[in-house]
Parts: C-alpha cells; sequence; structure tokens
C-alpha cells in the first residue's frame, strides 16, 4: 500500500496536507498522536469510507482489507458462532459446491470431472476449509469468549463485547492489509497480551491506532506520528520512537533559536544601515532574509506543574487496612474474592490488575466505603481524606462551561482557574465550552483535575487514562508522579502502571497476590512462577512416569510369575494325565490296545487327509481374494494341526507299552 500527496480538509479546517508514505507486507505500524489530530479520518480515507480532497492511494486490487473500527454497531439476530462462521462466507460456498461435485461423480468418474473436483479440494483446503471450526473458537477464547457465548446472540452482547465480535471476525481471515483503531479498548491484559501474540506472528501489513503504548512497544516495528497536518515516520517501536523524536525536536529547536539570532542580527544589521553608505549592502541583506526558509519552532510537549496545586495534609502511617475481607453478591451469594489482607502506607502507589470481573472495582467501592464487606474488617487511617475517581464522572456538572466549573466549586478567579485547566491541556477558548459536551477523555481530565484540587491524600483511581490520549496520559502519570500522597489506581494501561506503581496486588479467581514494585517488575514475578510451576509440572510428571515404569516392571515380573506357575501346573496335569492314561492302557488287554493303535492310526490318516483338502483350499486364488473365507480356513488349518499332533501323542503311548 503506497500513499501519495495526500489532503484532507473539513471547510477551512485543514486536517493535514501533502502526506505520504508505505505500509508492506510484515510491518506492524502504529500511528500515533493527539485526538482530533486526524488518525482515524486518515484511516477511513484510506478505505475509502471517507473521501479525501487530493492525492494518490495505490493498492493491489487482489489484496485484501481488514478493519475494526472504535464503535461497533452490530444488531444481527445471528449467534456469536453464526456471526463469526459469515467471515469465512467464501469457504462455505466452496463446501456447498465440493459437496454437490462428491454427489455427481458418485454417477460420473471421468477424468475431467475427477479433475475439477482435485482443484476445488485444493482451493477448499488452501482457503482452511478444514480447520476454520477450530480457528474460529480459538480466536474467540483468546478475545475472552466463553464456549458457552457461542450459542448467545450477538445483538444481546454488550457494547464492548460487539467490538470484540468485529475484532475476531477482522482477525479470523488474516487479510494482506489489517486496519485496527484502538483495538485494545473493551480488552483486559489477558486478552491484550494474547492479541500481542497474534500481531507479532502476523505475515500481513497492519496499522494501528493506539494510545496504548506498552501495546505498541510489544507490536510495532513502525511508528506514523500526526502532527502539525502532516505524517512523519519513525523505524522501531514507541520507546525508540520517543528516543528519536526527543532528538529530533532538540535538534530542530537548536537549529530554530540559531536561525533567531541569525535573523536578529540580520534584521539589526538592516536598520543600521539602510539609509546610509551601506544601504546596498542592507537591501542585499533583506533579499537574502526574504528567501531564508524559516524553521518552525517545535510544539511544546504538555508539561505538568504539580507545586500550582493545594498540598494534601498529614495523615497516618497506615493509610488503609483490610483483614481477612470477603465480598459477596448480595442476589446470588456468590463469592467475589475472600481471605483478602491488605496494608497500604502512606506514600504507595499501588495497581490493581486482574482479569474483567475479578473484582477490581468492587475492591474500589469497599475501599471509599460505596460497598460493605461480607466478612472481615476495613481500617482508614486517621486524617486520610480519600478523593475517588469513578468511570461514571458522577462528580461534573454538564451545564456548566469548564471555567464555571473551577470558579463555583472551588472559589477560584479565572487566572487561577485558566491555569489549573492549562496544567490538564485545556487552552484558550477551549475553558468556555460546556462540559456535557466534552468527550469523554476530557471529561477524564477534567475529573482528575478536580480530584486533584480537593485537597484528598489518598487517591482511589478506577481506570484513570480510559479515553484519554498519549499526551492527556503522559499529563496524569507525570501528576501521579509528584503528587505526594498515597494513591491506588485499577487500569488496563500497563505503560502507567509502570510509570506510577510501587506496589502491585493480583485479584484473580478469588484471592489477591501482592507484588512490591512496578508492572514490569510483576510481569517478571509472574514469568518466574510460570516457570516454577512448569518445572513443578514437569517434575510431578517425571516422578509419575518412574512410579508407573517401577509399578509396570512390578505387574510384568508378577505376571510372568504368574505365567511361569501357570505353565508348571499345566505341565504337572499334563505329565498326571499321560501317566493316568499310561496306567490305563497298561491295564488294557493286548487285544484291546492293538484295536485303539490301528483306529488312533486310522483317525491320522483321515486328519491328514483333511488337512491336506484344507491347504489346497488355502491355496485357491479364487478363494484368496474373500479375506473373511481366507481367515476362516486358516484357523481351521491349525486346529487340524494341533488334533493331528494330538493324535500322534496318543498313538505314541499306546505302541511304547
Amino acid at each position: 500500500m503506497k500513499v501519495s500527496g495526500l489532503c484532507k480538509a473539513f471547510g477551512i479546517d485543514e486536517l493535514f496536507n501533502d502526506v505520504s508514505f508505505e505500509i508492506k507486507r510484515g510491518e506492524r505500524v502504529g500511528f500515533v498522536g493527539a485526538n482530533g489530530a486526524g488518525k482515524s479520518t486518515l484511516m477511513k480515507c484510506l478505505l475509502e469510507k471517507v473521501e479525501y480532497d487530493k492525492g494518490v492511494i495505490s493498492i493491489d486490487p487482489a489484496d485484501t482489507i481488514g478493519y475494526v473500527e472504535q464503535q461497533a454497531e452490530m444488531a444481527s439476530e445471528a449467534t456469536l458462532y453464526e456471526e463469526l462462521k459469515s467471515a469465512f462466507a467464501d469457504v462455505m460456498a466452496l463446501a456447498a459446491a465440493k459437496e454437490a461435485m462428491e454427489a455427481e461423480i458418485r454417477h460420473d468418474h471421468s477424468e475431467e470431472k475427477l479433475a475439477a473436483y482435485g482443484r476445488l479440494v485444493e482451493r477448499f483446503e488452501h482457503a482452511g476449509g478444514y480447520d476454520f471450526e477450530s480457528r474460529i473458537r480459538r480466536t474467540a477464547f483468546g478475545l475472552g469468549f466463553a464456549e458457552e457465548d457461542m450459542e448467545k446472540k450477538v445483538a444481546l452482547f454488550s457494547g464492548g463485547q460487539k467490538t470484540r465480535v468485529c475484532l475476531a471476525k477482522a482477525l479470523l481471515r488474516e487479510p494482506d492489509f489489517l486496519f485496527l483503531d484502538e483495538p485494545t479498548n473493551h480488552l483486559d491484559i489477558g486478552m491484550i497480551e494474547w492479541l500481542e501474540g497474534f500481531l507479532q506472528s502476523y505475515s500481513g501489513g497492519v496499522l494501528i491506532i493506539s494510545h496504548d503504548r506498552f501495546f505498541l512497544d510489544k507490536v510495532t516495528n513502525r511508528i506514523f506520528e500526526i502532527e502539525n497536518k502532516t505524517v512523519t515516520a519513525y523505524e522501531g517501536n514507541y520507546s525508540y520512537y520517543m528516543k528519536v523524536r526527543e532528538q529530533r525536536r532538540a535538534a530542530q529547536l537548536s537549529a530554530y533559536e540559531k536561525q533567531q539570532e541569525h535573523i536578529r542580527k540580520t534584521e539589526e544589521y538592516i536598520r543600521k544601515y539602510k539609509a546610509g553608505i551601506k544601504s546596498k549592502q542592507a537591501r542585499g541583506r533583506q533579499s537574502q532574509l526574504n528567501r531564508l526558509e524559516r524553521i518552525v519552532r517545535p510544539a511544546e510537549t504538555a508539561a505538568f506543574n504539580y507545586f500550582a496545586f493545594n498540598e494534601p495534609g498529614e495523615c497516618a502511617q497506615r493509610v488503609a487496612e483490610l483483614e481477612n475481607v470477603a465480598y459477596h453478591f448480595p442476589d446470588t451469594q456468590k463469592k467475589l474474592f475472600e481471605h483478602v489482607d491488605v496494608l497500604i502506607r502512606k506514600g504507595d502507589g499501588v495497581a490493581i490488575v486482574g482479569p474483567n470481573g475479578a473484582g477490581k472495582t468492587t475492591f474500589l467501592r469497599l475501599l471509599v466505603g460505596e460497598l460493605e464487606a461480607t466478612e472481615g474488617r476495613i481500617k482508614i487511617g486517621s486524617r486520610v481524606k480519600i478523593g475517588y475517581f469513578s468511570q461514571q464522572h458522577e462528580g461534573l456538572h454538564m451545564e456548566r462551561t469548564l471555567l464555571e466549573e473551577m470558579e463555583y466549586e472551588y472559589g477560584l478567579s479565572e487566572e487561577q482557574s485558566r491555569r489549573y485547566l492549562g496544567a490538564f491541556l485545556f487552552h484558550g477558548d477551549e475553558v468556555f465550552r460546556l462540559i456535557g459536551a466534552l468527550s469523554g477523555g476530557e471529561q477524564s481530565r477534567l475529573a482528575f483535575l478536580k480530584l486533584m484540587l480537593t485537597g484528598a491524600n489518598f487517591l482511589v483511581l478506577d481506570e484513570p487514562t480510559n479515553h484519554l490520549d498519549i499526551p492527556a496520559k503522559e499529563a496524569v502519570e507525570e501528576a501521579l508522579s509528584t503528587f505526594p500522597g498515597t494513591y491506588i489506581t485499577v487500569s488496563h494501561d500497563r505503560y502507567f502502571l509502570d510509570k506510577v506503581a510501587n506496589c502491585v496486588l493480583e485479584i484473580d479467581g478469588g484471592s489477591l497476590t501482592e507484588y512490591d514494585g512496578n508492572y514490569s517488575y510483576y510481569r517478571e514475578k509472574k514469568a518466574e512462577e510460570a516457570k516454577e510451576a512448569e518445572e513443578a509440572a514437569a517434575e510431578r510428571a517425571a516422578q509419575e512416569a518412574a512410579l508407573a515404569k517401577k509399578a509396570a516392571a512390578k505387574a510384568k515380573q508378577q505376571q510372568d510369575e504368574a505365567e511361569k506357575a501357570a505353565l508348571q501346573r499345566a505341565a504337572a496335569q499334563a505329565e498326571s494325565k499321560k501317566q493316568a492314561q499310561l496306567g490305563a492302557i497298561q491295564k488294557m488287554s493286548e487285544a484291546k490296545r492293538t484295536e485303539l493303535i490301528q483306529r488312533t492310526e486310522a483317525e491320522i490318516a483321515m486328519a491328514e487327509a483333511e488337512l491336506k483338502m484344507l491347504e489346497h483350499e488355502m491355496n485357491d486364488v479364487s478363494l484368496q481374494a474373500d479375506p473373511a473365507k481366507s481367515q476362516e480356513i486358516a484357523e481351521a488349518y491349525a486346529a487340524k494341526e494341533q488334533e493331528i499332533q494330538a493324535k500322534y501323542e496318543k498313538w505314541e503311548q499306546l505302541t511304547e507299552v
């Protein structure tokens, strides 16, 4: 895919101009930039969902493209399985054609028909016809769906689940190019890690719009930054892009400052000599200055200054304690977690992680007193003032402007309000916007700002970075890093957790585990635990195999001994029987013994004749074509050989006396 000179404007508002780049197969490109910079619009231009004003987009007609947008609208009455199976409509058509041709071949065995069937089977196999069922389940389970979800109607799923359905459909067919707009929204950390693994081995080209910096670090090998109405390409992942961008900005700022100094000196020379003896030189320098290509000053990155905010009050060293806490759902009495013991100390930055539904938000609501623990005790320390950031932002007044919210809530002057709002990236006339008209990310920024102004010394934060773009996340990170109090946060943003947490609490499977370190430390410990568990399992398996081998050897020995004893008993019985027969023969009259010898010889002759007949039948070619009949004759032949052997033994007994 190649893009040249792409331009797009909405009226007089130019979104981007003269954008050019190329995406090749195997490249995984992260698309970053502030909210409103035009990332989603540019992606929709590439997909021809939005018209662009100028430029060329070149895509091979044979290439397939998969697209997942932020907000999925699905009103399908199909079940999840049927919806995912619809991604294989072409495969289903091939399956139907294959079945129809198989019916024709039963009556028509011509070479032409068989060749056509062979080509159809090859196409069906190449399209994944024999493994699409397993691919559907593997992808669905990786994105958090369970087996019981497969028969549920998609229309009944939540917005987040519908987005995951769209993502699954796009991933299933593995198109040549995959366009993903915020794919990690509505995914917990386990699902995100599954998606990372999938994309790392993806053979096609991938363009990802994301504010998840940890995800971008794991997946991408190129970064496109949209800023100042243009796109700049960087090789490497997100961390490498940040390093190179800062180096470029430093170099650009240095070049800008040098050029400004040169302009200042030139203009001073022109003013000084424009009317004097050196007026000709002054006019020449003016011409040079007019032709000079001006270097644009690099945009300043958003900076947060905590010193401007109220210092939170002092509090006890033991900020919060949970002792043997459990929580059961009131309606079902189902246990969410139990036996939870946690101590949060002054100055801690605590992260809570775990899969969706494990109880992370419930844990926060127990801390702030919105819910009551079923069992155990929760104690908040002396002089601790809690500030709670919920995902719903209940404390915002939607009918007010941002400026009014600051002035009415905290009695601030306009100058103070503007300074605080500016720290959270609300500048100029933006302060007159109604809160109800703000985006989700903008409302999150405002709610976090208000939280910082409350003077709380213990912040309880539920997904504080949801809907925030990267500059806003960086502002929140810096605010928390400079916050002198204590905080606990639930977040799926691993980069954010790495920056702000010094302790991680994992809630999973109804229990809580504590890790003293940031998110990276937690992941290292989890990897060590998984490795230890794997080694322990391998050791147990080896021990069990050794025990099984030992038990098998002992059983074999016992079996051999039993067989040996059985053979000995059989031999003894045979010898006893033989002796009994010999005794009986010895007691016979000579005439009777002679009669038995003659009868036995006749029986042997008859049996040998029958054996010859069976041997002849075994060699009959017509009978060999019938496996069942051949098996029957072979068994009769073996039985007849045993019968003859027994009669010879009887004859020997009769003749030896």
